[in-house]
C-alpha cells in the first residue's frame, strides 16, 4: 500500500510541476507534506537522511555571494562588454556563453557557473531586446555537458569519484571529456541554426550598446574590490577543492560568511537575504523530500535491482542498459539520488562476476549527467536557472523546455553508446 501511496503523490506533484498552475515550490513542498501525513516517512527520515543538505548549504552560499557582488555592478560591467566583443550580435552572442558555461561548468561545478552567468545572461538579452528563452536552453545544456567531463563537474560525477578511490579528477578527464566535448559541438550545431532566424536584435539596440560605457556600472567602493577578492579566493577553493580535502560546501559557505562580515557596514546582511532566491531553495528541498518518499518504500532501489534480471548478467548489456535507464530516470527526478541507489548497486556487480567495472561507471556518469537535460528538474543547475529567470520575471515554460530537451537526450544516449561500445565493450568483449 505504502509503495503504491508514495508513487501516486510522486506522479500527482510532477504533474502539478508540469503543468504550473501552483508554484513548484509549493507543489514539491505539498507533495513531501503529504508523505509525512500518510506515515510514508518520519520527519527525522527526511531532514537526515533525504534532503541533500550539502547541495542546500551550496546553493545558498553561492546565492549569497552572487547577490553582495551584483550590487557593485560587476556582472553588469561583464555582461556589457562581452556583449560589445561580439557586437551585439545574437549568435556569436549565444556561442559565447555556451563556452563559457561549458568551460566554467567543467573547472568549478555548474551550479556555480550558471549562479554567476545566468544574472548576465538576463541583463544582456534585455539591453538587447533579445529572446531569452533560448539563452538559458543553451547555457542549461552546455553547464550540464560541461558538467559531464571532470570530477568536480556534477553532483553525480562527485559522488562516484568519492565511492570508487582508483577514478581520479584526471580519469575522469581522461574518460569523459571527450563524449561531452563531442554532445557540446553537437548541441552547437542544433541550436545555432535552430534559432538563428529568431533572434535579430535591432541595429538601434546594438548601437546603443555599443555607444555603453561598461564602467560607469561598477560601484568603486570597497565592497567591489572585497566581493572581487572573496569570489576569486572562492572559485579558486573549488579548483584546488581535491587538493585541499575541503568539502565544496564548506569552501562555498567559508566564502559567503567572509563576504557578508566584510560588507556589512555598505550592505545589511538583511537586504542580502531578501535577494537570495528562496523559492528555488525550498523546492530543492520539497524534490529531495519527494524523491525520498521513492526511496523509503524501495521504488528507486528496486529499480536499480531489476538491471541485474533484465540483463541476466551480461556484460555489454548491463553497461548500455544503466546508461538509458540512468540517462532517461534522471530526467524526471534529480539525478543525485538515482545516482546514490545506483552505487552500492554497482558494487555489487562483482558478486556476479563483474570484475572490470569502470566501464559501468563511466555508463551510470554519462546517463546522470547527460539525462538532466531532459527536464526543469532532471539537474541541481536547471533547478537553479529556472529559478533565477522566474526571480527576473522570465519564467521557463516546463513543458516548452521538455519540447528541446527530451529528444537532446536521446540523442545524446544515442551518441553515447556509440562511444561506448567503441572504447569500452567491443575492446572488453574481444
Amino acid at each position: 500500500m505504502d509503495v503504491i501511496l508514495a508513487a501516486v503523490i510522486f506522479a500527482v506533484s510532477y504533474l502539478f510541476i508540469m503543468t504550473e498552475k501552483i508554484n513548484r515550490a509549493v507543489v514539491a513542498l505539498a507533495g513531501g507534506t503529504l508523505l509525512l501525513l500518510t506515515g510514508i516517512y518520519r520527519v527525522n527520515d527526511v531532514f537526515l537522511h533525504y534532503v541533500d543538505w550539502n547541495t542546500i548549504a551550496l546553493l545558498f552560499s553561492m546565492m549569497v555571494l552572487i547577490s553582495i557582488t551584483e550590487k557593485t555592478g560587476l556582472f553588469s560591467f561583464i555582461a556589457i562588454r562581452f556583449a560589445q566583443q561580439v557586437r551585439g550580435a545574437p549568435i556569436p552572442l549565444m556561442a559565447g556563453l555556451c563556452v563559457l558555461t561549458a568551460i566554467g561548468s567543467a573547472l568549478l561545478d555548474n551550479v556555480t557557473t550558471v549562479l554567476i552567468l545566468v544574472p548576465i545572461v538576463l541583463k544582456i538579452t534585455r539591453q538587447l531586446q533579445l529572446p531569452v528563452f533560448p539563452y538559458l536552453l543553451a547555457v542549461i545544456f552546455s553547464s550540464n555537458l560541461g558538467g559531464t567531463a571532470t570530477l568536480i563537474g556534477d553532483p553525480p560525477n562527485i559522488m562516484i569519484g568519492q565511492a570508487v578511490d582508483h577514478l581520479t579528477f584526471l580519469s575522469f578527464i581522461n574518460h569523459l571529456a571527450p563524449i561531452a566535448g563531442i554532445m557540446f559541438i553537437t548541441m552547437l550545431a542544433i541550436l545555432l541554426p535552430l534559432f538563428r532566424k529568431t533572434l535579430k536584435s535591432s541595429a538601434s539596440n546594438k548601437q546603443k550598446l555599443m555607444e555603453m560605457d561598461a564602467s560607469t556600472y561598477l560601484v568603486r567602493s570597497p565592497m567591489l574590490y572585497q566581493s572581487i577578492t572573496v569570489l576569486i579566493m572562492t572559485l579558486t577553493g573549488f579548483i584546488f577543492q581535491t587538493f585541499l580535502h575541503i568539502d565544496l560546501t564548506v569552501i562555498a559557505l567559508s566564502g559567503a560568511v567572509l563576504l557578508l562580515l566584510l560588507s556589512e557596514g555598505e550592505l545589511s546582511t538583511e537586504q542580502v537575504f531578501s535577494q537570495v532566491e528562496w523559492v528555488t531553495l525550498f523546492f530543492f528541498i520539497g524534490l529531495f523530500a519527494l524523491v525520498g518518499g521513492l526511496e523509503e518504500v524501495g521504488i528507486i532501489d528496486e529499480l536499480a535491482r531489476a538491471i541485474v534480471l533484465w540483463t541476466d548478467g551480461d556484460y555489454a548489456a548491463t553497461a548500455i542498459l544503466i546508461l538509458w535507464i540512468s540517462g532517461l530516470f534522471s530526467g524526471i527526478v534529480d539525478n543525485i539520488p538515482f545516482v546514490a541507489a545506483m552505487i552500492p548497486v554497482i558494487e555489487e556487480f562483482e558478486s556476479y562476476g563483474m570484475v572490470y567495472l569502470d566501464p559501468i561507471w563511466w555508463s551510470l556518469a554519462l546517463g546522470a549527467c547527460m539525462g538532466g537535460n531532459a527536464t526543469l528538474i532532471g539537474a541541481s543547475a536547471n533547478v537553479v536557472v529556472a529559478g533565477l529567470a522566474e526571480g527576473d520575471g522570465q519564467k521557463i515554460p516546463f513543458l516548452r523546455f521538455m519540447l528541446y530537451g527530451v529528444p537532446f537526450v536521446l540523442l545524446s544516449l544515442a551518441i553515447a553508446t556509440i562511444y561506448l561500445y567503441i572504447r569500452y565493450l567491443i575492446p572488453y568483449m574481444g
